[in-house]
């Protein structure tokens, strides 16, 4: 997607998208280092946008491994569908409802969660559904890994998850802060 379509899509998005760039590689390099891919079987990611994080996860994961997507753009699914992978199952559906989704690709838990939601802009009563029912339905070991803008969401993810660590990339527009949260 050029970047002219995606800062239109930004505009028309109505505040579901928080970024006025696609996210630097240097990000999803951060984003991904906590995941043990040889062990991950089920991956889950928020809001993949144009899908720079989908893309880096599906070249590191093994061939029995799934990944869903939830995305509510229209335009981004379009630019998902792109994606050429069977382990690839895009969702055009609110991260509020991942226990059903997870349920219905066969699994009982998530090994780990990728969200590049913007939660500084999302209602505090949906931020609360999504990281209610992402640390319920996380594995023991299970992880979610969330970037913002901000340290303003750390005491949000520490009152969610029992460790909350945080990386920052300054190779990213703008600079970004990456939560490493613990089950």
């Amino acid at each position: 997607m050029s970047r002219k379509k995606f800062i239109s899509e930004v505009f028309k998005s109505t505040g579901t998208i928080g970024a006025l760039s696609p996210s630097s590689s240097f990000l999803a390099k951060k984003m991904l280092a906590p995941i043990d891919f040889d062990n991950a079987k089920c991956i889950v990611e928020f809001g993949p946008g144009t899908g720079v994080f989908t893309k880096a996860l599906l070249k590191k994961m093994s061939p029995d491994a799934k990944l869903l997507t939830f995305e509510i753009n229209t335009a981004f699914i379009d630019e998902l569908k792109t994606i050429e992978d069977h382990r690839l199952e895009i969702i055009n559906d609110s991260a509020e409802k991942i226990k059903q989704y997870i349920e219905a690709a066969g699994f009982t838990s998530v090994d780990y969660i990728v969200s590049s939601l913007p939660f500084a802009v999302i209602p505090d009563e949906i931020v609360h559904r999504i990281l209610t029912n992402s640390d319920d339905n996380l594995s023991e070991n299970g992880r979610f890994i969330q970037f913002q803008y901000s340290l303003n969401a750390k005491k949000k993810l520490e009152s969610y998850f029992s460790e909350v660590k945080i990386n920052f990339t300054p190779f990213n527009l703008p600079p970004a802060f990456v939560y490493n949260c613990k089950k």
